[in-house]
């Protein structure tokens, strides 16, 4: 079992089954993009998500904020200021670094599909206006 997988069994279930549906939703979004070098590591005992072409992607859940998830992203990109322009809608966000979920909402998977893909492709596309939406 990988060590993402273990750090997501400390969790409570609710949680776990919310965190393995994003992880889930990153091997998708990976392979209808044909990302061949997607690397599921922990960056600060978080699971993280790396590519060559793309931004680090990562999730967590922290038991300071028992009803919240989140999904992370570097602050230092123009990810979610994009998320935030587009989406303001259907997601919420903290700062310029997460989008964050309560463990009792659905998942807007479209959305969150679109943001993981505009993530693994960040360093092909962060030239263009809003990332080419």
């Amino acid at each position: 079992m990988s060590n993402v997988l273990n750090v997501i069994e400390q969790y409570p279930a609710d949680v776990q089954t919310k965190l393995m549906a994003l992880r889930a939703l990153i091997f998708e979004v990976a392979n209808d993009l044909d990302i061949t070098d997607l690397e599921e590591t922990l960056k600060w005992g978080e699971p993280s998500y790396i590519t060559k072409h793309g931004s680090t992607l990562r999730f967590d859940w922290k038991a300071n904020k028992p009803n919240e998830y989140a999904l992370y992203f570097n602050c230092k990109t123009r990810l979610v200021e994009v998320f935030r322009e587009f989406y303001a809608d259907e997601l919420s966000f903290e700062g310029n670094r997460a989008v964050v979920f309560n463990v009792d909402d659905v998942l807007p998977e479209a959305v969150l599909k679109h943001c993981i893909q505009l993530t693994l492709t960040y360093h092909k596309i962060k030239h263009l206006p809003t990332l080419g939406v």
